[in-house]
C-alpha cells in the first residue's frame, strides 16, 4: 500500500480513481460512453442513427448521450484511428470540445476524407472517443510588451520538419523566399 492509502497496481503504478462523469441518455440507442480496454485514454461514443457519407461530406451525427463532467475538467473528442486509417473519415474540429458546463447532446462532426469511397456507418457504431482531462483556468492579463523566450514569433513550420512542394512557376513563401528552392530543415 502506498502513503497515500491506493493499492498498487500489477504493473507497479498506483491506481487513482478518476472523476465521476455523470451520464444521460437521451436516446433508447444511445450506447454509454465506455472505455474498450483498461488504460485506454478515451472512451468510446456510438451514433444513434445509420449515417452515409460520401467522398468528401460532412456530417454532424448525434450520440444520444449528454454528460455532466465536472468544473476543471473538459471532455475532448478525438477521432477513432481505426476509422481513420480504414475508411478516412475524421472529426472536422478534431478535437471536439466539451465544455464542463454544457448539458446538451453530444454531436460528432464527422468527414469523409476519402477521394473515392463512401462511408456508411450503422446505428451503435463507435465514431469517436470521448478523452476526459483536467483544465486550469487562465487568468488572462493585457501587457504592452512580451517576455522573451527561444522560439520567439517563429510559427507555422518555423521548427522545420519537412519539405515545401514544387508548386510551379514563382510563387514567393511568407518569408519573401523562392518557393521552389524553399527546403526547411529536413
Amino acid at each position: 500500500m502506498h502513503g497515500d492509502g491506493r493499492e498498487p497496481t500489477a504493473e507497479g503504478l498506483s491506481a487513482a480513481a478518476g472523476p465521476v462523469i455523470q451520464v444521460r441518455r437521451l436516446d433508447p440507442a444511445a450506447v454509454v460512453p465506455a472505455y474498450a480496454h483498461p488504460g485506454d485514454a478515451g472512451a468510446d461514443l456510438g451514433t444513434t442513427v445509420d449515417v452515409r457519407l460520401e467522398p468528401g461530406e460532412r456530417a454532424l451525427v448525434p450520440t444520444g448521450v449528454a454528460v455532466a463532467l465536472p468544473q476543471g475538467f473538459v471532455g475532448l473528442i478525438h477521432p477513432r484511428s481505426g476509422l481513420a486509417a480504414r475508411c478516412g473519415v475524421s472529426i472536422v474540429n478534431s478535437p471536439g470540445t466539451v465544455d464542463s458546463g454544457y448539458r446538451g447532446e453530444i454531436k460528432v462532426a464527422l468527414v469523409n476524407l476519402d477521394p473515392r469511397e463512401p462511408v456508411v456507418l450503422r446505428q451503435g457504431d463507435r465514431i469517436a472517443q470521448l478523452v476526459v482531462q483536467r483544465v486550469e483556468e487562465a487568468r488572462f492579463v493585457e501587457v504592452d510588451e512580451l517576455s522573451g523566450s527561444v522560439r520567439g514569433t517563429g510559427g507555422h513550420g518555423s521548427t522545420g520538419g519537412f519539405r515545401v512542394a514544387d508548386r510551379g512557376a514563382g510563387g514567393i513563401d511568407d518569408e519573401g523566399r523562392d518557393e521552389e528552392a524553399t527546403q526547411v530543415g529536413v
